[in-house]
């Protein structure tokens, strides 16, 4: 079998298991990225969640010794949901982003490439392949540009040309000799519409982001959200898509090609007040199959306790006073401080006054004063 017949099996396979678009690239270096990672680092702009190995995101022979190949791989998912939730006054709800409207997309396109990698190794029983889906070290977004899948936006996401910017994305590393793709051409042109919506200014420029300032990046962390940044997370729970709504290449985009992507409108537009009730077991059960748990409770905790203060929702007031006087994590008690002085009545300061007298946590006490202030900190 030639290089160019083992490539059609491949690409007609994928296409059997599901997978919507397919791409390959060589195993070289990574030239131009390990210059941008590189100044990234420098300028701080990175999250902590990526690998700290430059060499490891942008040498494949690193990760394979022998690797020849990195086969790229895109699934769509939704962007419109059927019948959403309302969010209504004495009834709020918060939203997770799309990218966690269904199971969690790294079980999904992990099963794909495992699938893939049994049929590489059925045509090529010699073949080695290692896959990686966004938590791997190579840079999804360099490889998928590189395998011509689509382009890299503006707004950091791949675009590909049927399904816009909302794809998972994963790749496999093989020593199979497999002829390399076109990359697409970046195709933004002058438009700048997410750049300039970004809520926090975190697209610093085109295709370069200061992680820090991301919302998407702020809602998974677990510590006190700075101040600066509350009011602009509104309701959302997890992650953010401003950038991709705005996007032109996204306009009229909705795929509804995966049983697993489609969303629980229930579990991704939440009511606030109950998901502050839940135990770790009961979200778990609820939230576990949610890309959007992996961090664990707190932070979606935390990101509903601000979204009730971004509406000033007095029917919660209660249920903050009790957070605010009862709950173990001074995040989260912290935080209730800042919420019931959002809301800014007689009540509110009231209990802020009688939590102080009892609090014993320094960062507590700070955003308990801040919220007793005339005109609370935003």
């Amino acid at each position: 079998m030639t290089a160019a017949q083992l490539k059609e099996k491949i690409i007609a396979y994928s296409k059997d298991i599901g997978i919507d678009k397919i791409g390959f690239t060589s195993a070289d270096p990574f030239l131009s990225l390990k210059d941008r990672l590189l100044e990234q680092q420098r300028l701080q702009y990175q999250s902590g969640f990526e690998e700290n190995d430059i060499e490891k995101r942008t040498t494949p022979k690193k990760l394979v010794p022998e690797a020849k190949t990195i086969i790229s791989i895109a699934l769509a998912y939704p962007s419109k949901m059927k019948n959403p939730p309302k969010s209504r006054k004495g009834e709020r709800r918060g939203v997770f982003c799309r990218a966690s409207w269904g199971e969690d997309y790294h079980r999904v396109l992990k099963n794909r490439l495992q699938k893939l990698e049994a049929y590489i190794q059925e045509l090529v029983p010699e073949a080695k392949c290692q896959s990686m889906v966004d938590t791997g070290e190579l840079a999804d977004r360099a490889v998928a540009e590189r395998a011509g899948i689509g382009w890299s936006g503006k707004n950091c996401a791949i675009i590909t040309p049927e399904f816009g910017s909302y794809v998972y994305l994963g790749e496999m590393i093989t020593t199979v000799s497999i002829p390399a793709d076109t990359p697409v051409t970046e195709q933004c042109g002058t438009c700048n519409k997410c750049v300039d919506a970004c809520p926090t200014g975190a697209l610093v420029q085109g295709g370069q982001l200061d992680s820090n300032k991301c919302i998407a990046y702020l809602t998974q962390t677990k510590d006190f959200l700075p101040k600066r940044y509350r009011k602009k997370l509104g309701n959302r729970l997890y992650g953010c898509d401003t950038c991709q709504q705005v996007c032109p290449e996204n306009k009229g985009v909705d795929s509804h090609r995966h049983e697993e992507f489609e969303p629980d409108p229930e579990l991704v537009k939440p009511k606030l007040m109950p998901l502050l009730e839940l135990s770790n077991k009961e979200f778990k059960q609820k939230y576990g199959r949610l890309a959007g748990s992996w961090r664990g409770k707190k932070p979606i905790q935390r990101n509903a306790v601000i979204a009730l203060g971004h509406f000033k929702a007095e029917e919660s007031i209660e249920l903050l006073s009790r957070l605010l006087t009862n709950d173990p994590r001074p995040v989260i008690r912290g935080t209730a401080a800042w919420s019931l002085g959002q809301m800014n009545t007689a009540d509110t300061q009231k209990l802020l006054e009688q939590a102080k007298q009892s609090e014993t946590d320094e960062k507590v006490l700070e955003e308990i004063d801040d919220a007793l202030l005339p005109f609370p900190l935003h």
